[in-house]
């Protein structure tokens, strides 16, 4: 989960009425358990994350705070992820200006656990490993050294789909039936001519995707071997899921698919309301961003289906606590807290951040949402996450996809030619990677 902070809106609830029948059960009041803190006295807690957690909007702080009488919480975030991560290990480097909780991005996570385990606390001491069963097997193994230590807790997970407006589909005489779309697009190369006849009758201004960033990073998060493959040798220069994702890209850019805008931008979050695009590769922390960038009038317009060439994943995050931090111990208590199934649920409910937990995740498997057309995103999801292959996280995953995407935007919006843009990323991840 790496999305801007913009995402999150007033309309990005997720159909509550919905949904509390299948909920209530789960998310509970959420105080079994919590008692105030036990070192007494006032402590205020130092947040610092990326993106759209969720976290402050789903009220869990104030609920926090409430159950933890003298503890306040003070979040501070940074919409992208990269200046957020380049300010962060600026501040692991001199030691000072750290929160007591830090976010990590899944593709940062390899980068902290084999070359920054000693600037993070190891939250097995406070009892951390009787957690282990709560979290999908490999969303905990990710954040384990060798040596055992437990470097972070799981927030979220990005299991993948594919979202649609179906009335620019309607308009382009194309099925809209998320089953039959399915069937339809099950390969790339079906979603690829689905889109050559889209571009024939398409709306005026109406592309058949958003940009070829977010079709590479999908089809990459299909596979287990990218960047890296298990031995943590560097291979994305040869990586058959690397080339595979690549052609598919630089194809659907150079028949004219895209809309060829770069994802985040003002103007990508402007096309979600003027129906600049039919069709968005979207993990599940996705569906909050259309709906606060797409708003009251989207509701209904967006439908999901299973994603083209099989389940896969996109993003995910992690909450760990620096050894520079100043309450450590009430900063796990707090992540711990965070990351409990019960809370897992609610976040979902606000903003359909796909739980890590499995308790969680079991809670929602009958979730349908209503502003997207009753699609039934607990089984969808639920499937993808259950199906995804277990991915090889490298040191450097997250540098080396920054810079493949920057290349496919040359292609999509310069015109360089694929190769050329190859050979600039080949060299733009040298230097990221010094």
């Amino acid at each position: 989960m790496s999305v801007p902070r913009t995402a999150l809106r007033a309309g990005a609830r997720l159909g509550a009425a919905a949904l509390a029948g299948v909920l209530l059960a789960a998310c509970g009041s959420g105080s079994g358990g919590t008692a105030p803190d036990a070192a007494g006295g006032s402590v205020t807690l130092t947040v610092d994350l990326f993106g759209a957690f969720g976290y402050q909007e789903s009220g869990l702080y104030a609920e926090y705070e409430r159950l933890h009488p003298g503890v306040t919480i003070k979040q501070t975030d940074t919409e992208d992820e990269q200046d957020y991560w380049k300010s962060l290990q600026t501040r692991l480097a001199g030691g000072g200006g750290l929160a007591d909780v830090q976010g990590i991005e899944v593709g940062r996570i390899a980068s902290v656990t084999q070359q920054q385990a000693g600037k993070f606390v190891d939250l097995g001491q406070y009892g951390a490993g009787a957690l282990r069963e709560e979290f999908a097997p490999a969303k905990w193994s990710a954040a384990t050294t060798k040596d055992g230590k437990v470097l972070g807790l799981g927030t979220d997970v990005g299991p993948e789909a594919m979202c649609y407006r179906s009335d620019l589909l309607r308009a382009a005489g194309l099925p809209t039936d998320r089953t039959e779309l399915a069937a339809r697009w099950a390969t790339w190369d079906g979603y690829l001519e689905l889109g050559r006849r889209y571009k024939e009758k398409a709306p005026a201004g109406s592309a058949w995707l958003d940009s070829v960033g977010s079709l590479n990073a999908v089809m990459v998060g299909q596979e287990k071997e990218r960047y890296y493959d298990a031995s943590g040798a560097l291979v994305y220069e040869n990586s058959p899921a690397v080339k595979a994702a690549w052609d598919v890209s630089v194809r659907a850019a150079g028949e004219g698919l895209s809309a060829k805008l770069d994802q985040w931008s003002p103007p990508w979050n402007q096309a979600f309301s003027s129906g600049s695009f039919a069709t968005l590769p979207c993990p599940a922390w996705m569906l909050g961003y259309i709906k606060g960038q797409a708003g009251d009038a989207g509701k209904g317009k967006w439908d999901v289906a299973k994603l083209p060439g099989g389940p896969g994943n996109w993003g995910g995050s992690y909450l760990a606590v620096p050894t520079a931090a100043r309450h450590k111990k009430e900063a796990y208590e707090l992540i711990k807290w965070l990351t409990a199934p019960e809370q897992q649920t609610k976040v979902f409910l606000k903003q359909a951040n796909f739980p890590s937990a499995t308790k969680s995740i079991s809670a929602i498997a009958d979730a349908k949402d209503p502003y997207f057309s009753d699609a039934p995103i607990g089984k969808i999801f639920g499937d993808a996450a259950e199906q995804a292959p277990v991915q090889v996280l490298g040191v450097h995953d997250k540098d080396i996809a920054d810079q493949i995407n920057n290349a496919l935007s040359e292609v999509e919006r310069k015109g360089t030619a694929p190769d050329t843009a190859w050979a600039n990323a080949k060299k733009a991840v040298k230097n990221a990677l010094g």
